[in-house]
């Protein structure tokens, strides 16, 4: 028997005379596909220098431009905000290929890493003279990558990430750099630290003696085992006495052993903060470099880290000597909080934001900065003072009745082996329009990337933009993801394909089994990490009828020969020791198992993505082409790993929606690309593709 959908979160009954009827997943949207990049940009590292606000914008409009802003601060209040780099300046790192920490202010300078030629430049924040490079140029034997920067002012150096690439090297060489303010370093630079795989933030404390720094060494990655270590500096500027202050074991058997350090950071009085899951979840801990005794500011079951997928992540700073300001992962959404130095008090701010990020302060006038997004506003950049706060700017001008806002519901189900799972449901939602009597909707289930990533229940247009349409959402924090701790993290542990699959798929038959969704239009979606999630889902269960990767993984052994060097090891965790276990990777590889796959799929792939290159998803196309089942295939000139053009970035999901509309027979009601399906006729056509 079918049953009429009434969510618990719906602020209107299914049956409401004053709204049209219209089948679920045709409904004719207000949310237009142009609204993701319209007059709409991201936010990143927000920043505080001499009492004013700086962040990082990239433009969709722009084909993904960075520019350095900056938001002027007159008597306590925002005044204006203007483009600080130049127009023809793209201000982005490619460091780890995932970038961050690209630019800093500080005393009045802005230094920031160029696009174009990966160099390091300085300018005056008045603009009164043209940016000038810091770093050396780079040549065809030899180029440097730099990123998360800090400024030794009493020895006039710029202090950072600085990754070498030599010709026919196997990969990159990372290290701790210096680079002369002066510009004199465009000959050489010092290198302060060297030898391990990895390193990120590097911080001079304040009294200029020491250096505190992050590494991690092949096969972890930051969030399963790193190393927090200080150094002082000599008389000749150089670094001796390294003593590791936190951290596990390295090597590759640390699955057990290994502790995941985060943002470590000097507090005005000179003590090193950062955070530590060596109780289970990321808490903030002090460590006293005279007495070497470590403390914990706070112990509680929440997530004071995020995984370092990108330099400059910042959940923490001093709003003044004996203050600090955080914020930290609960149930699944963000909180904000300050604790005091002193006594440890932990007081919890009562703000609206369900998101906060990039947390900067200023710590001698009580003043933080963040990205803060709540579920009904997208994210802002918003100035927090002694308990007030304002938006100095917005990522969209978009505006939405709030009678068609979805409002995430908190749900957690069992997997097939019992574990408790999480994720965030969001209902069909329209002001003017509602299901059919006796229909339900169809679902999208949303699977993150990563997979050591989350989701969270801040405004999300993506979710909205299907909503809006008539269908159910389901996003899903599968085993592995974040915010619930480190053993739910490492419940993916050699389970990578098979323990997140098992979530996703559990998740979908919650909501079929509670008569919510319609079984026989269960889609699922994701990008990276998650489009091998898609894949598997689809290719060793039959829950989903059918799935959109998003530059998505089919096979794993192509993966780990094919990725780039801060990944390449990522698998050792997440399935096993390659190629050892090449077996198991190939087991598990949606590809090896192509005759299971028998429902329609759409991949959408930029060409230039050097993390998951195109042929995994080419390989993935031509084998569903053979066997005769629906398969479109969209390309992108001119992009990597995820989309950053504005066109698209609207083509890709206004393409997906065309495609879920012919495989469900939905009738839109709006006008839509048409579907590039491959064609399957006996003279196995050539791929059509959508180049841009």
């Amino acid at each position: 028997m079918s049953k009429t959908y009434s969510p618990e979160n719906t602020p209107s009954p299914t049956n409401d005379s004053t709204k049209n009827t219209a089948p679920f997943g045709a409904w004719p949207p207000e949310i237009d596909s142009s609204l993701f990049t319209a007059n709409t940009v991201k936010f990143n590292e927000p920043q505080l220098d001499n009492g004013h606000c700086y962040w990082l914008e990239q433009r969709p409009e722009e084909k993904g431009r960075g520019v350095v802003v900056c938001q002027t601060i007159e008597n306590g209040k925002a005044s204006k905000h203007f483009d600080l780099t130049p127009a023809n300046v793209n201000v982005r790192t490619k460091v780890h290929e995932y970038g961050g920490a690209c630019y800093k202010v500080s005393d009045n300078v802005v230094y920031f890493v160029n696009a174009d030629d990966q160099r390091v430049y300085k300018m005056p924040t008045d603009q009164s003279s043209e940016p000038m490079p810091l770093s050396p140029t780079n040549s065809d034997t030899i180029s440097y990558r730099y990123a998360d920067f800090f400024i030794d002012h009493p020895r006039q150096q710029l202090i950072c990430i600085c990754e070498i690439y030599r010709k026919d090297a196997a990969e990159p060489e990372s290290n701790i750099i210096s680079l002369c303010l002066d510009g004199s370093s465009e000959i050489g630079f010092n290198v302060l630290v060297f030898g391990n795989d990895f390193y990120s933030n590097p911080r001079v404390s304040p009294d200029g003696e020491k250096l505190a720094w992050l590494t991690w060494d092949h096969p972890n990655m930051p969030w399963d085992n790193s190393e927090c270590w200080v150094a002082d500096f000599n008389d000749m500027n150089m670094l001796y006495k390294h003593r590791k202050v936190a951290g596990g074991e390295s090597g590759a058997n640390t699955k057990d052993k290994g502790e995941s350090v985060f943002q470590p950071q000097w507090s005005p009085t000179g003590d090193l903060l950062f955070v530590s899951d060596r109780n289970n979840w990321w808490n903030i801990y002090s460590y006293n470099t005279y007495n070497k005794y470590t403390e914990a500011l706070v112990e509680m079951p929440a997530e004071f880290a995020t995984p370092q997928w990108v330099f400059g992540m910042s959940t923490y700073g001093f709003l003044n000597s004996y203050t600090l300001f955080c914020t930290y992962a609960s149930d699944g959404r963000n909180h904000l909080a300050t604790i005091d130095l002193m006594s440890h008090k932990f007081t919890t701010l009562d703000l609206p934001f369900t998101l906060a990020e990039g947390i900067a302060c200023q710590d001698d006038d009580d003043t933080a900065l963040f990205i803060g997004a709540t579920p009904t506003s997208l994210p802002e950049i918003i100035r927090w003072k002694k308990d007030h706060w304002e938006a100095v700017a917005s990522s969209s001008d978009l505006t939405m009745a709030t009678a068609s806002i979805s409002q995430p519901k908190a749900i957690q189900f069992e997997n097939s082996s019992k574990e408790r799972v999480h994720g965030f449901f969001y209902p069909p939602m329209h002001q003017h329009y509602q299901g059919e009597a006796n229909s339900l909707p169809p679902l999208i289930v949303m699977c993150h990337g990563g997979p050591t990533g989350s989701t969270s229940p801040a405004f999300n247009l993506k979710a909205q933009y299907w909503t809006n349409r008539g269908f159910a959402v389901f996003d899903i924090n599968y085993s592995g993801s974040t915010g619930y701790g480190r053993e739910y993290r490492r419940r993916l542990y050699n389970q990578w394909g098979v323990a997140d699959v098992d979530d996703l798929c559990s998740g979908a038959n919650y909501l079929i089994e509670q008569g919510l969704v319609d079984k026989d239009k269960v889609a699922i979606r994701g990008n990276s990490a998650g489009g091998y999630s898609v894949l598997a889902a689809l290719t060793f269960h039959d829950t989903f009828k059918a799935g959109a990767s998003l530059y998505g993984i089919g096979d794993l052994s192509a993966l780990t020969e094919d990725t780039h060097k801060f990944e390449s090891r990522y698998c050792d965790q997440l399935i096993g020791e390659y190629p050892k276990e090449k077996a198991l990777y190939e087991q598990r590889s949606p590809i090896h198992s192509i005759e299971q796959l028998n429902c329609p799929v759409i991949f959408l792939q930029g060409l230039e993505d050097k993390i998951v290159p195109p042929n995994q998803a080419e390989a993935m196309v031509n084998a569903l082409h053979k066997k005769h089942i629906p398969v479109a295939y969209v390309t992108f000139e001119n992009e990597g790993h995820g989309f950053r053009q504005a066109e698209n970035i609207c083509y890709s999901i206004d393409v997906e929606y065309a495609f879920y509309g012919e495989i469900f027979g939905l009738a839109p009601q709006e006008s839509l690309p048409t579907v590039p399906f491959v064609a399957t006729s006996s003279a196995q056509a050539t791929t059509d593709s959508q180049e841009n």
